[in-house]
């Protein structure tokens, strides 16, 4: 396995993870206990979770708790008026966290790559909206944070993927 599918395969357990916590009031230890003893690189249900760069995984799932109050203020920004992320359901709550994580705190992947990898995830749980969300979303976060760097890769022709 590429170390871009382990990290693609990381940053869709943190999601996963991210929701659970959510959902169940779980700190970040537990989830990180969990998530690496019951979930990554093991069969669940039958099916069979891609082992997962966990390293990364535990960069976003941390990094997203740490820095959740400035995340938020973020997405919150790019959001519809009226369309608080406390609106968001669950799962697209913790896509946009994630994604929003890396935009500005894990400058060294491109902000393509990380914009294209959410909006994938994304298409994992819900239908067309959705995807759509996360990308406009991610897309307004990137431009503030990393002002000019969309435009110049633009001109490059297409990035490798799972930077």
């Amino acid at each position: 396995m590429t170390m871009a599918a382990e990290r693609s395969a990381a940053r869709l357990a943190a999601v996963q993870a991210l929701y659970q916590m959510d959902v169940s009031g779980k700190g970040v230890i537990d989830a990180l206990a969990e998530f690496e003893a019951f979930w990554i690189g093991r069969e669940v249900d039958g099916v069979e979770a891609q082992p997962s760069d966990r390293v990364f995984f535990r960069s976003i799932l941390s990094g997203v708790v740490e820095n959740q109050r400035p995340i938020d203020v973020k997405i919150d920004g790019a959001l519809a008026k009226g369309w608080p992320l406390k609106r968001v359901e669950a799962v697209l709550r913790a896509i946009l966290r994630a994604g929003a994580f890396e935009l500005m705190y894990r400058k060294d992947v491109p902000a393509r790559v990380v914009i294209s990898e959410y909006v994938d995830v994304a298409h994992g749980f819900y239908g067309e909206d959705e995807p759509g969300l996360v990308n406009a979303v991610l897309d307004t976060v990137a431009r503030e944070v990393r002002p000019g760097e969309l435009e110049k890769a633009a001109g490059s022709g297409r990035p490798r993927r799972g930077g």
